[in-house]
């Protein structure tokens, strides 16, 4: 849960390090920490000091040749040369200075006092003097589901900290009182201690050499492009050599967790956050924004949210998202463990929890209802651009559907399918069985109405969706992976009145193998560079078109963005894409994030790879290779 760095990957992926090095290097680091942990973190703390060398020795150079040069040029000593050079020596000072004054941008969210909300700031005070750990200097709310502590430094790289927490209102409402002060012990976890003096003091290192390599891009001077060419060299070197640390600081912080307020409990609070966070990504933001068809102007979440989170989810889509979230391995994309991990590092069992039955929202007082106003009210100003466009666009879905649903008697499996995709755009549960049923009389093995007459079936139906999943796969190479997926986790759950069959579990287990196998091949295919190789114009329709732009608008910080069809060997006939975007003033690990949640969040009929200008590929070779721009709109 902790906003730790994410740059850590695409330190390989912006070309600083070849991606298989730096792989390389994680694994020496995580071996060199397992064999002798004290000696792994003296040679981090040497490495670290090396840059503080290549700082201090940057500063010093530039302030002694500031000082012989500026004497020289005052006493009539005039030369061009003399010139250029205090000219560059200042440069190279300034780019010191900058080095060892870092500044980094406020957090986001409404500052709370103790005197608003007294429970909250016990309960700190609490776990901080049973874990004797320092003072937390502010604490946010904002509207995330998530919570995290940043330790960012107080004067620059040699200065002292201050500690910021930040807690999100969504997870007050999703977890009970015990929980949440879980998550915020492993929160503060991360600063107990020696260990953990020390690992956020590499933290905060590698925090400001991220930030101010991101501030020196662009940069023409002499000094400028010096300072990046050693960090270009230094900082993934860095990233590598320290993240064996700061997985260690996560175990380490989940551990503490688990003393101070039961194993259970940690492991419990880990399970129910990854099942909502599912939930909420997949369900209620969908169902939420679906509103806009009847509702002209914004409708704030919150209130609802506090509602639907106090629920239980529902049981078949609590058993595919835990099951999804194990799945999900530990690698070098993210210092963050993987839930599996983590569980097993409590010594629990990764099983769905007993829900919290209510909410931390009490640790608020009084206070919440006025926050949840708030948080409402800013999610409605932030968001009445997206939902006018939104709302005019579900008004277009809805006319497209009724248009379709005229000439039902005509019209081909595709049209069926589309019409069933567009009401239930509209209307999450609208049944829509029927049209998939019907399109699959006009064309038996029509490979997108069996999926969707696979998704409509009755949860637990295994009699009925086993035979739809083996037509599916049958049908063709590019849904095999979906059904063999479905299949394993239907054959893997327990159904009352039915047997366990192994023969058919072990059947789909390696038709799900290959599958995998293959699309794995295939996104491969999609991430090989050069990216403007196998490439076409855009398929989109102009509802499908129009829908993305839509989430688009409703995305601010994209200024720009392409999209183009990329030709896969692995799959001939699948649609996949490329999608390039514009991200003017974001940090590179910020536009690492959202690329990665475009890739989850576009409604695109296909797999896609989001990439964003930079350095490969630039923006210029966007323009040449990438057609023309879909967002905004040549209309627009």
């Amino acid at each position: 849960m902790r906003a730790e760095n994410r740059g850590t990957a695409q330190a390989a992926g912006e070309g600083w390090m070849d991606q298989a090095d730096f792989v390389h290097m994680v694994r020496m680091s995580e071996h060199a920490s397992a064999h002798d942990s004290q000696a792994y973190r003296r040679g981090v703390a040497a490495f670290a000091a090396l840059g503080y060398a290549w700082v201090l020795g940057c500063l010093m150079l530039a302030g002694g040749l500031v000082a012989w040069l500026l004497p020289q040029l005052l006493h009539g000593r005039f030369r061009i040369g003399l010139a250029w050079g205090l000219v560059a020596a200042v440069g190279l000072l300034w780019a010191s200075l900058r080095a060892l004054w870092v500044r980094f941008d406020a957090p986001e969210g409404v500052s709370v006092s103790a005197s608003e909300v007294p429970a909250l700031f016990e309960a700190l005070e609490r776990i901080r003097q049973k874990i004797q750990g320092p003072p937390i200097h502010a604490v946010y709310l904002d509207g995330e589901f998530n919570a995290s502590i940043r330790q960012t430094p107080r004067w620059g790289l040699l200065g002292g900290a201050v500690n910021t927490l930040t807690i999100g209102l969504p997870l007050l409402m999703a977890l009970d009182r015990q929980r949440v002060l879980a998550v915020l012990t492993h929160e503060y976890g991360h600063l107990r201690g020696d260990h953990g003096r020390f690992a956020a003091w590499i933290y905060r290192t590698r925090l400001s050499w991220l930030r101010l390599h991101d501030s020196l891009r662009g940069g023409e001077n002499v000094a400028s492009v010096a300072t990046q060419a050693f960090l270009n060299w230094y900082f993934p070197r860095f990233a590598a050599k320290t993240f064996a640390l700061a997985r260690q600081d996560e175990y380490e912080a989940d551990r503490i967790a688990g003393r101070l307020l039961g194993r259970e409990v940690a492991s419990a609070a880990l399970v129910e956050i990854a099942v909502k966070s599912a939930w909420l990504q997949q369900e209620f933001w969908g169902d939420h924004w679906r509103q806009a068809a009847t509702a002209a102007l914004p409708v704030g979440p919150y209130q609802a949210l506090r509602a639907q989170l106090s629920l239980a989810p529902e049981s078949g889509f609590a058993r595919e998202a835990l099951r999804l979230a194990l799945a999900r391995v530990s690698d070098v994309s993210d210092t963050h463990p993987s839930l599996r991990d983590r569980v097993a590092s409590l010594g629990s069992q990764p099983v769905l929890p007993e829900w919290s039955r209510r909410s931390a929202l009490v640790l608020l007082g009084d206070e919440a209802a006025r926050w949840i106003a708030h948080f409402d009210s800013q999610w409605c100003k932030e968001n009445a651009s997206g939902w006018k466009q939104h709302h005019a666009w579900l008004g277009r879905v809805s006319e497209r559907a009724q248009v379709l649903a005229a000439a039902r008697a005509t019209a081909h499996a595709g049209e069926l399918v589309e019409e069933a995709t567009l009401r239930r755009q509209l209307d999450r549960h609208a049944d829509v069985r029927p049209l998939y049923e019907l399109a699959l009389q006009r064309s038996a093995e029509h490979p997108a109405a069996l999926q969707g007459l696979a998704q409509t079936l009755a949860d637990g139906d295994r009699i009925a969706l086993l035979p739809v999943l083996q037509r599916l796969w049958d049908a063709g190479h590019d849904h095999r992976y979906w059904a063999a997926r479905t299949a394993v986790a239907e054959l893997e759950t327990p159904r009352p009145g039915l047997a366990h069959d192994a023969a058919a579990l072990k059947l789909w287990r390696e038709r799900a193998k290959q599958a995998l196998e293959a699309e794995e091949r295939a996104w491969e295919e999609l991430q090989q560079m050069p990216y403007f190789s196998q490439i076409g114009r855009h398929d989109l329709s102009a509802f499908e078109l129009g829908e993305v732009q839509a989430e688009l608008a409703r995305c601010k910080p994209v200024s720009r963005c392409w999209i183009v069809t990329k030709n896969l060997r692995e799959f001939p006939r699948r649609r996949a894409y490329l999608v390039f975007v514009e991200l003017p003033g974001m940090a590179d690990d910020d536009r690492y994030e959202l690329c990665c949640w475009l890739e989850r969040s576009l409604s695109l009929p296909g797999p896609a790879l989001a990439l964003w200008a930079g350095e490969a590929p630039t923006l210029e070779e966007i323009r040449r290779g990438a057609f023309e721009p879909v967002y905004p709109s040549l209309q627009a």
